[in-house]
Parts: structure tokens; C-alpha cells; sequence
């Protein structure tokens, strides 16, 4: 191998964007997923500055996870029983309806936390819905052994626009307000309708006769039976539950590293450095299409994404005494933490994709993001509670202790799941 192979291939695997389809969603996401994180900054912002109150923050996990556990198991059952374009039209058009809802909201000064909260509510259950869908038809649009790679580009450009996001959102709160940021969002979705719009037509290859209870359940079975994917199910949800502080963020910015009530640059680096590490470790993922053992290589992520959060809640307990510091540190934590569940995603999207059937796929990307979106939902909860009870600091490097001890369990429990190679499921298939 040359000197100039051995540097490309350190840098992302870009062979997923050859496909026409692919590389135009994929660069649809680049222009709306900025948007898109400015106001999953503002709504968090927005109801601090409303309430003053973390558990109040925290109450998004429950309007956030309703919704995703219906509509994301269901939206798996509709995308095996109907052509998957036309579902991410409608989802699509569903977006753009409830991020003009919030810039209404704030733009009429209703100052009303339950109806944010409402609207809220019915943005996830759009999200449910169509995310599930996009997943499904990867492997229709771009080559098997490629699913890892264009996960990891997908994710390079969400946590891209997930730095952009925070640090663009953060300063302007305090200057334009809230409405926007939510306006910069409902422009930009239309990108995404126009690369939706142009996919071809994407019926599944074997039609759910009724998307109903009978077939999620169905889904669920299938997945009973498949301990891999279940396992990787379960790692998961032991990262987010335990291991996403993110909803003491607000309070920490302002209490521990002494920033503005509303929001600003404290409160944007925060929610900015776990992205900037993902997009990272996305720039620099050539070596994920090089591993094979996607088992181990998902264990190894998410016991580097606890111990990133032990680091961040000894920051939190310490900034008191050396504020600018201990936000450098709570920074560069976040960063790791970031590129660590970066690779744990496209490995598990990887067991995923290419260990289940077509006429499964989206019943069991249903329950993917269930676990995906789900869990930080949780934990919004869990965390919020707990800060209120112990403390910010306590809360989050107590819940990065649980991540490893989790991981550490399950790593001992299931040893197929360790083991798991997918070079030793194409030789055994």
C-alpha cells in the first residue's frame, strides 16, 4: 500500500454516494439538518427559560417517547406494507407542519409550556415514522457491504449540522429569539421533500398484508429469535439511558459554568461537542469498513462512551473551581463520548441491515429508533429527576458508571454477541 492509500484510507468510505439516490438525500440532510438542530436546541431552551426548571426540561423524554414507541413500531408495520416513497412524502410534509407550528407558537407569544410540549409530541411521532422508512430502503439504494460506510456518512452529516446547530442556535437565542430558529428549520425540510420526491417508486419485497398489532408483534418475534439484534438492541439502551445527561445541559450551563439563564455560548458547547466528536470520528472512519467483528467493535464503543461520561460529571462537580478549564474538559469528554456512539451506530446499523430480511426491515427499524430516540427520551427523565435529587454532577458521572457496569454484564451474558462477526456470517450463510 502507498503513502497516499495509507492516508485515504484513514478518511470516510465514500463509495455510498456512487449511487445517485443516496448521495442526493444525502446531501439534502447537509442543508436541513442544521436547521433541524436548532430547534432541537430551542426546545429545551424555551422551556428552561419558560419554567426554570430541569424536570421540567425533562419532561420532553415522556412527550418525546410516547409517540416514538407507537408510531415507531407502527411506522416499521407501514413501511413493510406500502411503497416506502410515498411514506417519506407524507412523513416529510409532516415535518415541515409541526416545525412551522413552533415558530407560530413562539411568533404569537403564547409562552405556554404544554402546548410546546404538544407540539413537541407530534413532531416525534412524524420522526417515528419516517426515519424507520429511510433506514429500510439503504439496502435497496446502496450495495450490503457498504451499509456501515453510508451510516457513517449519514451520521457525519447529522452530527455536523448538530455542531452548527448548538453554536449558531446558542448565540442567537439571546438576539433574534426563538421563533428563527424554528423558521430556518421549516425552510430547510424542503430540501429533504425534494430528494424524497425524486426516489423511485420502493414497495417492499413482500407486502404486510395488514400493518397492524399482528404484524408488529410479528416484527417483535422475528427479533426474539435473532439474539444478535437483540443484543445490540440492548447495549444500546444501556448507553442512552444511563450515559445521556443531556437534559441537565441547560442547568449546568447556567449554575456550573456561570452562562446566560436563556441560553448562550456555554450552553451551545455543550450540546455542540458530542456532535463535533461524531462528525470526527466519521471524517477519520475509514477503518469501519476494515472490521468485521462488529460484536466486539459496538462493546468496545459504548465502554469508551461511559467512561467519556465518568470524565464529564467529575467536569460538572468541578467547575465551581475552575470554570473555563472544566468546560475545555467537559468539552473534549463530550467529543469522545461523541465518536464512540458514531461507531457504535453504524456497527449495530450493520448487524442490522444486513442480518435481517427486506420483508422485515421496517418493522425492525421501528423498533431501532424506538431504542435510538427512545432511550435519550428516557433519559431525559431519569436525569432530570436526578438532578433535581443529587445534583447535575452526580447524576451524570453516577449514570456513566452504570453504562460500564451494563456493558460489562451483557458482554459476560451473551458471548454470540461478542463474537459476532459478519465475515463469519457471509462464510456460514
Amino acid at each position: 500500500m502507498t503513502v497516499a492509500q495509507k492516508i485515504r484510507s484513514l478518511f470516510a468510505d465514500t463509495r455510498p454516494l456512487k449511487s445517485p439516490h443516496f448521495r442526493r438525500l444525502w446531501l439534502a440532510n447537509i442543508i436541513t439538518v442544521i436547521g433541524a438542530q436548532l430547534t432541537v436546541v430551542a426546545v429545551p431552551a424555551q422551556i428552561y427559560d419558560l419554567t426554570h426548571s430541569s424536570g421540567m426540561v425533562g419532561l420532553t423524554g415522556i412527550f418525546g417517547l410516547v409517540p416514538l414507541i407507537i408510531f415507531g413500531l407502527w411506522g416499521g408495520a407501514l413501511a413493510d406494507h406500502m411503497d416506502r416513497r410515498r411514506l417519506l412524502i407524507g412523513t416529510t410534509l409532516g415535518l415541515v407542519l409541526t416545525s412551522a407550528l413552533f415558530w407560530l407558537q413562539d411568533a404569537f407569544a403564547l409562552n405556554n409550556v404544554w402546548i410546546l410540549l404538544a407540539i413537541f409530541s407530534l413532531q416525534q411521532a412524524f420522526f417515528a415514522v419516517n426515519q424507520p422508512t429511510r433506514s429500510a430502503i439503504l439496502p435497496k439504494i446502496v450495495p450490503a457491504e457498504q451499509i456501515p460506510a453510508a451510516s457513517s456518512l449519514n451520521m457525519t452529516v447529522f452530527s455536523a449540522g448538530a455542531i452548527a446547530g448548538p453554536l449558531v442556535g446558542g448565540a442567537l437565542i439571546p438576539v433574534l429569539g426563538y421563533s428563527w430558529l424554528y423558521l430556518i428549520d421549516t425552510v430547510t425540510l424542503f430540501a429533504t421533500l425534494y430528494a424524497v420526491l425524486r426516489l423511485p417508486s420502493l414497495p417492499p419485497a413482500t407486502k404486510v398484508t395488514t400493518p397492524g398489532l399482528k404484524s408488529v408483534l410479528e416484527g417483535l418475534r422475528y427479533l426474539r429469535l435473532h439474539q444478535i439484534v437483540m443484543v445490540s438492541f440492548v447495549v444500546d439502551l444501556i448507553a442512552m439511558i444511563f450515559g445521556m445527561p443531556r437534559a441537565l445541559f441547560p442547568e449546568v450551563a447556567h449554575v456550573n459554568f456561570g452562562g446566560p439563564i436563556e441560553g448562550g455560548i456555554e450552553f451551545a458547547l455543550l450540546y455542540a461537542a458530542m456532535p463535533l466528536g461524531a462528525m470526527l470520528g466519521g471524517i477519520f472512519g475509514g477503518w469501519i469498513s476494515r472490521v468485521f467483528r462488529y460484536g466486539k467493535a459496538v462493546l468496545i464503543s459504548i465502554v469508551v462512551w461511559g467512561v467519556a461520561i465518568v470524565a464529564l460529571g467529575i467536569a460538572f462537580q468541578c467547575a465551581p473551581y475552575a470554570t473555563f478549564p472544566m468546560l475545555v474538559i467537559a468539552c473534549i469528554a463530550l467529543s469522545v463520548g461523541g465518536a464512540a456512539d458514531m461507531s457504535s451506530s453504524a456497527f449495530r446499523q450493520g448487524i442490522l441491515l444486513t442480518g435481517a430480511k427486506d420483508d422485515v426491515r421496517g418493522r425492525l427499524q421501528g423498533v431501532f429508533i424506538v431504542v435510538v430516540a427512545g432511550g435519550p427520551r428516557i433519559a431525559d427523565v431519569l436525569h432530570g429527576g436526578a438532578g433535581e435529587i443529587v445534583g447535575p454532577s452526580v447524576a451524570t458521572w453516577g449514570g456513566g458508571l452504570l453504562v460500564l457496569l451494563g456493558i460489562v454484564l451483557c458482554a459476560v451474558a451473551f458471548p454470540e454477541f461478542r463474537k459476532f462477526s459478519i465475515r463469519v456470517e457471509k462464510q456460514t450463510s
